[in-house]
């Protein structure tokens, strides 16, 4: 074969490869989920920079920088900001919540109903087995001959 014939036949099984990735439905569910993330990310981010950062700030007393601690006087940039930290783990969880709460675990309660009818999958044989039963017929030919 030709080198240009190989090469547009490995190009083909790519793009073939590439078009039943794209129509699987999970794409088109992943970017749903990272549409839906965005959006509630958004949410987040306003609820914790509203109403918990203030909390975070109202703990850390009067000062204005809230829960920070300035290591060199006068030079902002050594400023370690606890409070963004804090804020940071909070946004986190939220999301992981919201995210595990509101996608995965309705989606495996959906795969469980669908499985449920289905009779389940054999563990595939591993080679141990194989070969034990290899060995097992082995000492019965010989007991036999």
């Amino acid at each position: 074969m030709a080198p240009q014939a190989v090469r547009r036949s490995e190009e083909r099984a790519v793009f073939q490869g590439f078009k039943k990735f794209i129509m699987r439905g999970n794409v088109f569910d992943l970017a749903i989920a990272v549409v839906m993330g965005t959006a509630f990310t958004a949410v987040v981010t306003a609820v914790v920079t509203n109403l918990i950062n203030p909390l975070i700030a109202a703990l850390g007393g009067s000062n204005i920088n809230g829960l920070s601690v300035l290591l060199v006087a006068g030079n902002l940039k050594s400023r370690i900001d606890f409070g963004a930290v804090i804020t940071a783990v909070i946004n986190f969880v939220i999301i992981a919540a919201v995210v595990y709460f509101a996608f995965v675990l309705p989606m495996a309660k959906l795969i469980e109903r669908r499985n449920r009818g289905r009779a389940p999958e054999a563990e595939p044989i591993t080679e141990i087995e194989v070969l034990t039963e290899i060995r097992d017929l082995l000492r019965e030919q010989r007991r036999n001959n």
